[in-house]
């Protein structure tokens, strides 16, 4: 979230910034302005009348010493009362409805964020390896269901359309990514392992700014009756994302930073119900309601924040370079980004099945947008007042994406698919999947 203060010193500044993002962004403080001179109005004759009142107070008081009638003086103290209570009011209902509406506002983008509309402005920093160009290459559904590893057709049959059933070395495969990946950032990169819980409250949906904006897009939970908008503590929903629960470890809390900069890794399960998709990436592993993924979070101070951001992309990276994916990094423009995100980089892995790059990471700098919301502070060295900290998450990797690019880049003109040097001691010391008696052949 916005801070306030700061939107209303700032308004034509902040508008111009959710203009990069949409023409809809910036209509979203179209009340503000109008709220905000409500609420200064009222403050202003609230003060007034407090002069008032005090000046009656001591017209008051000097009749009463010399005994004289003090009703009229009482009756216009009483009204000034009333009037400043009223106003008292106002000044606080609009206040709340100022706050209301930064809810519904977008972070804004740094300047180094390049405008655009969509995808298609984004631009390419860096590009690592060479593409793979395969005769014959298969999509990694195919692939996949050749080899007996992966079952689209019962997953839809128990959970239903956008859901997989890994088998034998499949499943090992996914397993082996997951420990490569922690095992690479908790020993390699610094990141501490956190295993979270796989729920969450609204609250902390709202604290990395999934509530209320996005809530057709969850899982919730029907322990408590259907989302009402209240923001709870004893409701649940299933985490889109690991940043949800590791984010929110410190929401309502004054952390400490004076050892460096707090870094953890977490590998979950992953819940979206993709209800904005509308019908895309119905093939395969792209986009399932259901994902494994090993996300990086980190809580940092404020002037360490970009070069952090800078540092976590490239762990991200380290990743791909290891298992020999061929790889883009991508910035986003303003209109591309993520509602909390201040500057985004998607890492985009090459699929020789499909000729494309396909996005497996997305790295952002919130800067203190989510703290904000979460309310999470830190005392900076020598002060004792607090501030809102900056987060940063990404995915380290989406492992589900990481598991079809390994299948159709190191796909074989028989069929099987070679294992990337690195995982093999994950595999057991298996370096080919061949065709098993899995999936269809069952």
């Amino acid at each position: 979230m916005l801070d306030l203060a700061f939107v209303r010193a700032n308004l034509p500044l902040v508008q111009e910034k959710l203009a990069l993002r949409s023409p809809e962004a910036a209509a979203l403080l179209s009340g503000f302005a109008e709220l905000d001179s409500e609420r200064r109005a009222a403050i202003t004759e609230v003060e007034t009348l407090k002069a008032q009142r005090n000046a009656l107070s001591a017209q008051f008081g000097q009749l009463k010493r010399e005994g004289k009638d003090i009703t009229a003086v009482q009756q216009q103290s009483n009204s000034l009362k009333d009037r400043i209570a009223e106003l008292e009011a106002v000044a606080v209902a609009a206040d709340d409805k100022l706050r209301g509406l930064l809810q519904a506002v977008p972070n804004l983008p740094v300047d180094s964020v390049p405008a655009g509309k969509d995808e298609h402005d984004n631009q390419i920093i860096k590009t690592w390896g060479e593409p793979v160009e395969l005769p014959n290459a298969k999509p990694h559904w195919e692939l996949g269901e050749a080899l007996g590893i992966l079952d689209f057709e019962r997953a839809a049959k128990i959970s239903g359309s956008r859901f997989v059933v890994h088998y034998g070395s499949g499943a090992r495969l996914e397993r082996a990514l997951a420990n490569f990946m922690i095992d690479l950032h908790t020993r390699e990169h610094g990141y501490v392992e956190v295993l979270p819980p796989n729920m969450v409250n609204s609250k902390s949906l709202f604290g990395t700014g999934q509530l209320p904006k996005f809530a057709e897009d969850l899982f919730h939970c029907d322990d408590e009756g259907a989302f009402t908008g209240e923001l709870k503590d004893s409701d649940h929903w299933l985490i889109p994302t690991a940043e949800v629960p590791v984010t929110n470890l410190f929401r309502d809390e004054t952390i400490d930073l004076s050892g460096g900069n707090i870094s953890f890794c977490a590998y979950t399960p992953c819940y979206r119900a993709e209800a904005g998709s509308h019908g895309r990436d119905v093939r395969g592993m792209i986009r399932q309601h259901q994902f494994q993924k090993v996300e990086l979070v980190k809580f940092v101070a404020p002037e360490t924040s970009e070069a952090e951001h800078e540092a976590l992309t490239s762990h991200a990276e380290a990743v791909l370079e290891k298992l020999g994916l061929p790889y883009r990094r991508m910035l986003l423009c303003s209109g591309d980004m993520g509602f909390s995100s201040a500057k985004t980089y998607d890492l985009e892995v090459w699929l020789p099945g499909q000729q494309t790059y396909r996005e497996i990471s997305s790295c952002s700098n919130f800067e203190s947008f989510q703290a904000r919301r979460a309310n999470i502070r830190f005392k900076p060295a020598g002060t004792n007042k607090s501030e809102f900290v900056h987060t940063l998450n990404g995915s380290g990797l989406a492992v589900g994406r990481t598991y079809l690019a390994i299948l159709e880049n190191y796909q074989q003109p028989d069929g099987s698919v070679r294992v990337p040097e690195a995982l093999v001691p994950y595999m057991g010391g298996e370096t080919v999947i061949t065709p098993q008696r899995f999936g269809k052949a069952i």
